[in-house]
C-alpha cells in the first residue's frame, strides 16, 4: 500500500493500555494485547505526528459493575453510557499505564484522556460524548496540520479502535487500520467491526511491512 508524503501522515495509538491486556487479568484483558507496542512503534516511524489516547475512569462511574453477567450489557442510565463494565483504566493503577514499549504520554504530539466524567463512557477518541458533539480536539488538530492519512492501531479492535477509526474517516481523513497493531475482544464482533470500518472507507493492512513510503 502506497503512502503519501510523510508530512501528511499521523499515527494514532488508541487506548493501548495495560487494562486491556493479560497484564491486568481482573480488568478487561484482550488476548495478546500486551504485544502490540513494537508494531505501534514501527507504524509511528512512518508518520510525521504520533497521537495517543487513554481511557481514564473513576471506580465510582455509573457503568461500573461487579456482576460478570452484566459486562457488556446495556441498561445503564444516562445519555453518554451504553454498557456495563468492570472497574478499569483507573489513574494511578497499572491498568492505566500504556503497554510495554510505548512512549510516555508527554512524549506524544497530541494525547487524549477520555471517560473522566462519572456518567460518560465514550469509545471513540475524537469526541467526549456519544452524540459526537463535544470534540476532544483531535480532528481540529489534524486538520490544522493538513494531515490526510491516519494510521490506526490499539485496543480493542471491536470497540475503541473501531469507534475512533470511524470518527476519523467521517471527518475526511483516510484511515489506514494496522491489523498487526491491534487486537479484538471477540472474534465475531471483531469481524463485524472490520466489515463496518471497510464499508465506511477505512483501509486495512496486515502490518507496517505492507506499507510503501513515498520516495
Amino acid at each position: 500500500m502506497q503512502l503519501p508524503e510523510r508530512n501528511r501522515i499521523a499515527s494514532f495509538d488508541v487506548d493501548a493500555q495495560r487494562t486491556f491486556t493479560p497484564l491486568c487479568p481482573d480488568e478487561l484483558p484482550v488476548e495478546d494485547g500486551d504485544t502490540i507496542g513494537p508494531e505501534l512503534g514501527r507504524q509511528a516511524a512512518l508518520a510525521r505526528w504520533r497521537l495517543g489516547s487513554k481511557d481514564s475512569h473513576s471506580p465510582r462511574a455509573v457503568w461500573v459493575t461487579e456482576d460478570r453477567e452484566k459486562i457488556g450489557q446495556p441498561g445503564v442510565p444516562g445519555e453518554n453510557v451504553e454498557e456495563h463494565w468492570p472497574v478499569h483504566a483507573v489513574p494511578g493503577t497499572e491498568g492505566f499505564e500504556l503497554v510495554p514499549g510505548l512512549p510516555r504520554p508527554a512524549d506524544y504530539d497530541f494525547f487524549v484522556w477520555k471517560g473522566v466524567e462519572l456518567d460518560m463512557h465514550p469509545y471513540g477518541a475524537c469526541y467526549h460524548d456519544i452524540a459526537e458533539r463535544m470534540s476532544t480536539g483531535v480532528i481540529e488538530w489534524l486538520q490544522a496540520r493538513e494531515a490526510s492519512h491516519v494510521l490506526v492501531g490499539g485496543l480493542a479492535t471491536d470497540f475503541c479502535v473501531k469507534a475512533t477509526a470511524l470518527q476519523l474517516q467521517a471527518a475526511g481523513f483516510q484511515v489506514l487500520l494496522n491489523l498487526g497493531a491491534c487486537r479484538g475482544i471477540d472474534a465475531e464482533s471483531t469481524g463485524d467491526a472490520l466489515a463496518e470500518m471497510r464499508t465506511a472507507g477505512v483501509r486495512t493492512f496486515a502490518d507496517s511491512s505492507a506499507l510503501e513510503p513515498t520516495q
